[in-house]
């Protein structure tokens, strides 16, 4: 069965590694409709898996954004529920390359902004970049992110404070 190879596949490896995603990203390139699957794993049961079915779906979607769409309801969904801070720094590069309705941008801003609290400086700095992302499509939400990145880029952590400082310059009238 094919979704035993690809949990087989991301099986592989610590928290640590990425194990075997380059073979993954290969298999869904020659097998598209796998991508589903990969989406499923997202909510794997082994942290390892759901890290890494993380990380693929983020590397795909880079170039094959298309991909994500008939997944939104569950992208949106694992965002809300998602205490991995793997999972939640790649979720916060994912969901801006949804297509979403106010409703949903809003909703995933809320998460975002929750995101800024975590103990991950990644999980932190993604979840900053994301918010900018999703606030050129959204007047009220550009004035509320910009408020962030200006007290981030003075108050963050080292890491945060530097992502906050490059992107203070492009949400500047």
């Amino acid at each position: 069965m094919v979704m035993s190879e690809l949990i087989t596949k991301l099986e592989e490896g610590d928290l640590r590694s990425v194990g075997r995603v380059p073979e993954v990203l290969s298999m869904i390139a020659d097998q598209p409709h796998l991508f589903s699957e990969l989406i499923q794993a997202m909510a794997h049961p082994n942290p390892g898996v759901r890290m890494r079915a993380s990380d693929a779906v983020e590397k795909i979607s880079r170039t094959k954004p298309e991909y994500l769409q008939p997944h939104k309801s569950f992208l949106l969904d694992q965002m809300m529920e998602v205490y991995q801070q793997e999972v939640r720094w790649h979720l916060a590069q994912i969901v801006p390359r949804l297509e979403l309705s106010p409703e949903e941008r809003s909703r995933a801003a809320d998460k975002l902004f929750s995101f800024l609290d975590d103990s991950s400086k990644i999980v932190q700095t993604n979840a900053l970049q994301a918010l900018v992302d999703l606030a050129w499509e959204d007047d009220d939400l550009f004035s509320k992110v910009r408020v962030e990145v200006k007290r981030l880029a003075d108050t963050g952590s080292p890491a945060v404070s530097n992502r906050a400082g490059k992107l203070l310059p492009l949400l500047e009238d």
